[in-house]
C-alpha cells in the first residue's frame, strides 16, 4: 500500500532486480565498484548540541537505554528541517540508533533524506523499490521462495566460521559495509512488514565498549588497524573452482566519531579478519576478546 500510494509501479514485480550482466561475479569486479573516494558530509558536526529545534518539535524523547538507542514521538522525518536534520544526525551519532513510529515517508522521500546525508549506496546485488535504485528491499519471504539462503549458514565471515557455530543470533552481529574503502556513515531502515512478535534486531554501542577497556589496553589498540572482509564471497577469476573470496579492506580498529570527537572500538566478528602486524593466534586472542565485550555487556545494548 505504501509503495503504491507513492506512484511506485509495481506491476512488473516487486522486488526489481539488478540486470544480471551488473552484477559482479568476480572479487576483483565487486573489489572495484567503490574502489575510489567520495565526498564525505558530516551533518551533525555544526548541529546545535542541545537539539533544540528537533526535540522541541517532538511529543516526547524517549532514551531506551543508558548507552544506544532513542525514540522521538510525533515527528514525521517527512517534515524535518535541515536544522532538525543535522540535529538528528548529531542525535544518532551520540545514540547509534534512533527510531521513528508511524511515519508516512515512501521510499521517494528516504531516497531523498538519504541523499541529504551523503552518497548512497547502491548495492551491486540486492532487489530494490523498483526504479529506485538505493533502497534496497530486504524480504526473507522473497528470499525463501527463490531459493536464496535466510542466513550465513556454510560461510566463513571474518573471524566467525560458521562450520563450528552454525547458530545465528549473537554470532552475526555486524557493522554494514566495512569492507568498502568508505564505510556507511548511516544505515535507515524503514519497516513495511513487523511481526506481532519477535523478529527483534539488537544494537551495540562501539562507544561503550571502547569504554570497558583499561587505559593501558586503549593505548595498546589506538592506532592498530584490521582486516575487514564482505558478507558476500566472490569467484577468484584465477582459481574459480577453489571457493569464494571475500572483498578485503584495512580500517582502523579504534575510529574517532567527526560529529562526537568520541572514541570507538571498530569490530564485528562477522566481518574482521585480523589484526594487522599480529601473529595470527595473537590477532585471534584479542579479537574474540573485544567480540566478547560487544555481545556479552548487556549495558552496551
Amino acid at each position: 500500500e505504501r509503495l503504491e500510494k507513492a506512484g511506485v509501479d509495481i506491476s512488473v514485480g516487486y522486488p526489481e532486480i539488478p540486470p544480471r550482466d551488473e552484477i559482479p561475479i568476480f572479487v576483483d569486479q565487486a573489489h572495484a565498484i567503490r574502489d575510489y573516494d567520495v565526498e564525505f558530509i558530516e551533518r551533525g558536526k555544526n548541529a546545535d548540541p542541545e537539539k533544540k529545534a528537533l526535540f522541541s518539535a517532538a511529543k516526547e524523547v524517549i532514551n531506551l537505554t543508558k548507552n544506544v538507542g532513542t525514540e522521538i514521538v510525533g515527528l514525521q522525518l517527512s517534515d524535518l528541517t535541515d536544522q532538525q536534520k543535522d540535529e538528528l544526525a548529531l542525535l544518532i551519532a551520540e545514540r547509534v540508533v534512533v527510531f521513528f513510529k508511524d511515519q508516512d515517508l515512501s521510499p521517494q522521500e528516504q531516497l531523498k533524506l538519504g541523499k541529504y546525508y551523503g552518497n548512497v549506496e547502491i548495492h551491486p546485488q540486492a532487489p530494490h523499490v523498483p526504479g529506485l535504485p538505493g533502497t534496497s528491499v530486504i524480504w526473507n519471504d522473497y528470499k525463501q521462495s527463490h531459493g536464496l539462503k535466510l542466513n550465513f549458514a556454510n560461510n566463513n565471515l571474518g573471524n566467525w566460521d560458521s562450520q563450528k557455530n552454525p547458530a545465528v543470533g549473537n554470532q552475526v552481529w555486524h557493522t554494514d559495509l566495512v569492507h568498502e574503502r568508505q564505510p556507511a556513515g548511516y544505515t535507515h531502515l524503514h519497516l513495511d512488514a513487523i511481526p506481532d512478535v519477535g523478529g527483534d534486531t539488537m544494537w551495540a554501542s562501539g562507544y561503550g565498549a571502547y569504554d570497558k577497556l583499561s587505559d593501558e589496553f586503549k593505548q595498546f589498540l589506538d592506532g592498530k588497524e584490521a582486516v575487514y572482509v564482505s558478507a558476500h564471497g566472490y569467484l577468484n577469476r584465477d582459481d574459480v573452482f577453489g571457493g569464494p573470496q571475500k572483498i578485503e579492506r584495512t580500517h582502523p580498529l579504534v575510529r574517532t566519531h567527526p560529529a562526537t570527537g568520541w572514541k570507538y572500538l571498530s569490530v564485528n566478528r562477522v566481518m574482521t579478519k585480523r589484526i594487522v602486524g599480529l601473529s595470527p593466534v595473537e590477532s585471534d586472542l584479542i579479537l574474540n576478546y573485544l567480540f566478547d565485550v560487544y555481545e556479552k555487556n548487556a549495558d552496551l545494548q
